[in-house]
């Protein structure tokens, strides 16, 4: 789906009052969820493992 429709399928969605700023956040998430999903498919993701050990280091200090 291009940018474009995902946007337009967004604003379909939101409710009839919604605020400009308010479509603003939600673009913006669903930006950074493509941009995200787009660098883990490039290799450049963080594993599970690592992400569990970074916890367990802001925990235990």
């Amino acid at each position: 789906m291009s940018d474009r429709d995902t946007v337009l399928e967004l604003v379909k969605r939101l409710p009839a009052n919604v605020t400009l700023r308010e479509i603003l956040r939600e673009i913006e998430f669903i930006a950074a969820v493509k941009e995200g999903l787009a660098e883990i498919d490039q290799g450049k993701g963080v594993s599970l493992e690592s992400v569990e050990q970074m916890i367990e280091g802001w925990i235990t200090k």
